[in-house]
């Protein structure tokens, strides 16, 4: 059987489930394809990673740590796709109540990366104050062949209204590669009456405007001074109250930052907007490029 035909096949579970993962990953990877389609509230935060211990002990107390997300976090790396006018970034920039973006995400070491590891194409859009998400897992070379070079792929019947949405998409569209960014999460998960409940933590968020292999040896930039970090909540219906309670007392404010964004303007692509974090200064002596095994630098600490 094919690395492909694996993927297509799911598990009894998953028959009639609308753009399911038809997989069962492990670790890290487990959670992720947990989350394949919902709708959800996403508030966002630009923490000093100071102040990240305090927060992570306030949420250890309250909520559980994602069972499958080792310790000191997991990588996330996305290639994210765009018109060559950059559309999906603008629609974020005027603050559409409609938009949409397209990427390619892996959960794991990028270094590891081979056309056989498990990536997630995905449509992330967000309607009013609501974010949708839909994906679906597919071998790495598969996704290249789909999204890259424009070849058809082969998908469970669940899924053709996904694929085929996508593949019109990038045909319509001209999508292409524009940027990635990559960061290492941790997750904590609400439990009890705290269920749909979620909040993350992404730290030393980089990126890189070529080379798009997700294995490439190529230098990576900090797109967010690695001082800061971005914390998400994340709930289906409403955030409970301890948790703006939380964010009053640590003087946390909301903000529209978008890791896509921060990209694009990072590497020169469009202007420096007001929202987001701000400007990537870094200290005398540090530069601003990160080595390429950023996360074994982070993990060995």
């Amino acid at each position: 059987m094919s690395v492909l035909d694996r993927f297509r096949r799911g598990s009894p579970r998953d028959e009639g489930a609308a753009e399911d993962v038809p997989t069962r990953p492990t670790g890290y990877q487990q959670t992720a394809s947990k989350l394949h389609s919902f709708n959800r509230y996403e508030i966002k935060y630009l923490v000093d990673e100071l102040r990240v211990p305090q927060l992570r002990a306030e949420l250890a107390a309250r909520m559980e740590n994602d069972p499958f997300s080792p310790r000191g976090g997991y990588p996330v790396t996305s290639v994210y796709y765009d018109t060559p006018s950059l559309r999906f970034y603008w629609e974020k920039i005027e603050g559409l109540k409609f938009r949409r973006k397209l990427r390619m995400r892996l959960y794991g070491s990028p270094h590891e990366c081979t056309d056989d590891s498990s990536v997630q194409i995905e449509i992330k859009q967000r309607v009013n104050r609501v974010t949708q998400k839909r994906r679906i897992a597919l071998p790495y070379g598969a996704a290249r062949s789909w999204l890259d070079d424009r070849q058809d792929v082969g998908c469970d019947p669940s899924q053709r209204p996904f694929v085929n949405e996508v593949t019109t998409l990038i045909g319509n569209l001209d999508l292409r590669p524009i940027v990635t960014t990559g960061y290492l999460r941790e997750a904590f998960v609400g439990a009890d009456a705290d269920l749909g409940l979620r909040v993350t933590i992404d730290h030393r968020i980089h990126g890189r405007d070529r080379d798009f292999h997700f294995a490439s040896p190529a230098e990576n930039r900090f797109t967010i001074p690695p001082k800061l970090a971005i914390v998400e909540i994340k709930a289906n219906e409403r955030v409970p109250y301890w948790v703006t309670d939380m964010t009053a007392r640590l003087d946390m404010s909301v903000n529209r930052i978008s890791k896509y964004c921060q990209s694009v303007e990072a590497f020169g692509l469009a202007p420096r907007s007001r929202l987001g974090a701000p400007e990537l200064v870094m200290p005398e002596g540090i530069d601003a490029y990160a080595p390429t095994d950023v996360f074994r630098a982070v993990a060995a600490r």
